[in-house]
């Protein structure tokens, strides 16, 4: 019986397993082989507090907290968690495993652009965060691709940066808020390239080309760009803990302040809830606050005020 498992070892989760561990709780980490999560994918951080540099420095920095303060650490995918009365957890290989506590922060997974150079020019040119990586593209040919607020958005921060920012959408209107929609139009360094879908992206060691397609001609033209942004949606997979948590219209786990679920002892933190700006301090803080109010519960201590939607 462990005390806290924590399902996913990214910011959250790491953060988590070393609060544990000063806690003194039998803590395990449940991962896939990808430990350090989203953090990752992020060659130059900037904007961690005391820290500068590639992603995988800080999350194997993370990693090995989490082992000094005794974390136990199991490789393998959940398939599903219940609660008969404490938690049990079942894994792919066919292990059980009980907890008292679960912690949920595994992230979820970006939709594909399933195009040719996708693979080979991630982090080499390619993001899917342009909060986190567009001040590395000052007056440079940038382009997001998509149709939502957060293409709308993310070409919007980008034209206060780069020198220009190619729009591409698949169809000739967008899903985005109309004020948003109206100020993309408006922004002299924004160029929409509407009823176009990306088909490659070229280059050698970085970037040079995107390749859009007309849908309706199947003309296709070359984007000279030293960025590209695919903010084109993510989605978080929830299966394991059906009717444990409820989830928003996209799927994201509804937390209350405290990161607790609708189920007592059951928390979630990170890039799979509802809270807003996905950024690594962000899902650090939260994987705090989670683990806190682990212990609170296991030592019958737990914060006063039932979950809130």
């Amino acid at each position: 019986m462990y005390d806290v498992v924590i399902v996913g070892a990214g910011a959250a989760g790491l953060t988590a397993a070393i609060y544990a561990g000063r806690k003194k709780l039998k803590t395990l980490l449940v991962t896939g082989p990808n430990i350090g999560g989203e953090t990752n994918t992020t060659n130059d951080i900037q904007n961690y507090p005391g820290y500068e540099g590639p992603g995988p420095v800080l999350m194997k920095k993370f990693y090995e907290s989490a082992k000094k303060w005794g974390a136990e650490l199991l490789e393998g995918r959940v398939l599903k968690v219940s609660k008969p009365k404490n938690f049990v957890l079942e894994l792919d290989d066919g292990k059980k495993i009980d907890a008292k506590t679960v912690i949920l922060c595994y992230g979820r997974e970006r939709r594909k652009l399933n195009i040719p150079g996708e693979d080979k020019f991630f982090g080499r040119g390619l993001s899917t965060c342009t909060t986190c990586d567009a001040p590395l593209f000052p007056n440079k040919d940038t382009v997001v691709i998509g149709g939502g607020n957060s293409a709308l958005e993310g070409a919007l921060e980008l034209a206060r940066i780069a020198k220009k920012v190619y729009l591409v959408h698949r169809r000739d209107k967008f899903r985005g808020d109309e004020v948003s929609v109206e100020k993309a139009r408006q922004e002299p360094k924004i160029e929409l390239v509407l009823n176009h879908i990306p088909v490659e992206i070229t280059g050698d060691k970085f970037v040079k080309t995107l390749i859009v397609e007309d849908v309706n001609t199947k003309k296709r033209k070359e984007l000279l760009v030293q960025g590209v942004f695919s903010e084109i949606g993510w989605e978080t997979h929830t299966d394991m803990v059906k009717g444990l948590v409820e989830t928003n219209a996209v799927g994201e786990i509804i937390v209350d302040l405290l990161c607790k679920t609708k189920t007592s002892g059951l928390y979630a933190c990170g890039d799979l809830t509802v809270v807003p700006h996905k950024q690594t301090v962000i899902s650090a803080g939260m994987g705090a606050v989670a683990c806190l109010e682990a212990y609170r519960y296991i030592t019958g201590s737990a914060t006063t005020g039932e979950y809130v939607k």
